[in-house]
């Protein structure tokens, strides 16, 4: 084993310990800066995989955080729109009691014409509910798309102004407005599978409930006429299927009240008929919630004779088709109220699921860039003593001489 001599001059030394001495000072402050901020990564330069994956999160988060807040505009426009139709149920449910109360049969005609009267309020007032608007001007029932005022014309014939159709929700998204079409527009008339109509030239005092379906198999959708004979007192009746012209029922004895049954369906006529008195029988059509409303009023103001006297069949026969057509109308807006609410409730899953989804991404974030506190603490002194250790040793070696000994 050989012996070596190495000799190192005191410059080169000097200038060793200085460079150790600036990587440790720039290592101390490198880990002062991490402390400062709580995070790993400050740079991209520090650990660019671990940067992309911070940013990747960040972004993620701030397009979770403006999903979040369209969703709350959203809901609170759906939250108006289910409120809006409570009050027009209200104001539905307030319409048929006057309806009833117009039927009562010791009111005047002076009487009907005041609860008419009120009656025209009422449906002023839920024809504005259906152009209600948000916030932002856009109205509640504009579907996939409408003018400002969705429901245009003068009342009875409102006509929808815009593009049938509910938007679809999504994972971040619930619908904004409602099918202004579906909730106001599609009512069917009579039972929803026929109506019954009185002849215009009746002249009788008789009247029909508004059916039913009695067996779905028979119902051929052809259109009836129920007509009255009245001879020497004894009342008879004959049915005719009047789109193929054939005789379905003929001479049939009449005594009050008498269901009649055909091809299907069957109903009750109350009241004496006059000779040539008849009822239509006609496949149901769809009409719309503001024209049942005009055709309530139009019956109760409408319920008087020339004389004075009350036109019973005609009245009671309107309002019995006018409550059956406002319950159906009710029914769908219900059912719209009822969609409404559930997409308020899909609207706070999705916001569950998304204050969950942030959590998680600033999770990811957290992971990718931010420092564990206790072990940069750590560092940091472990550094600061190796610092201070090398700025004391090299203030110590710096006194030191060859000619201090000389």
């Amino acid at each position: 084993m050989s012996n070596a001599l190495y000799r190192l001059s005191t410059a080169n030394q000097y200038d060793i310990a200085l460079r150790n001495i600036g990587q440790r000072q720039t290592s101390l402050s490198n880990l002062q800066e991490n402390l400062t901020s709580g995070k790993r990564v400050v740079r991209a330069s520090d650990d660019p995989v671990a940067a992309a994956q911070a940013e990747r999160a960040i972004t993620r988060m701030s397009r979770n955080e403006t999903d979040l807040r369209a969703l709350d505009m959203q809901r609170n426009t759906m939250a108006l729109a289910e409120s809006t139709l409570g009050e027009a149920g209200d104001a539905m449910q307030a319409f048929r009691e006057l309806v009833v109360s117009a039927g009562n049969g010791t009111h005047t005609q002076t009487e009907r014409d005041a609860i008419a009267q009120q009656l025209m309020s009422l449906r002023d007032q839920i024809m504005s509910y259906a152009n209600r608007k948000d916030s932002n001007g856009l109205p509640l029932f504009q579907a996939l798309g409408s003018a400002q005022s969705p429901f245009a014309g003068a009342a009875p014939t409102l006509n929808f102004a815009g593009l049938p159709g509910q938007h679809a929700s999504g994972n971040t998204q619930i619908a904004k407005v409602l099918d202004g079409e579906a909730a106001w527009m599609s009512v069917p008339t009579g039972n929803g599978v026929f109506e019954v109509s009185l002849g215009a030239a009746n002249t009788g005092k008789a009247w029909a409930d508004v059916g039913q379906v009695t067996n779905p198999s028979a119902l051929t959708g052809n259109d009836y006429s129920i007509t009255f004979s009245v001879v020497g007192g004894v009342t008879t009746y004959d049915v005719v299927n009047t789109t193929t012209a054939t005789p379905v029922l003929s001479g049939q004895p009449y005594t009050t009240p008498t269901t009649i049954a055909f091809d299907g369906m069957s109903l009750k006529i109350t009241g004496a008929p006059n000779n040539g008195d008849s009822f239509d029988i006609a496949p149901s059509q769809q009409t719309n919630v503001f024209q049942v409303l005009e055709n309530a009023i139009s019956t109760i103001q409408n319920g008087g004779n020339i004389d004075g006297s009350t036109d019973y069949g005609s009245l009671t026969h309107g309002i019995t088709r006018g409550l059956t057509e406002l319950d159906s109308s009710m029914n769908r807006l219900q059912s719209s109220r009822g969609l409404a609410g559930d997409l308020l409730n899909r609207a706070d899953r999705i916001e569950g699921e998304m204050d969950i989804r942030g959590v998680q991404l600033e999770d990811d974030r957290s992971r990718a860039e931010d420092l564990d506190m206790i072990k940069g603490i750590s560092d940091f002194q472990n550094q600061q003593v190796g610092y201070e250790a090398a700025l004391k040793s090299y203030a110590q070696v710096q006194q030191l001489s060859l000619f201090k000994f000389i």
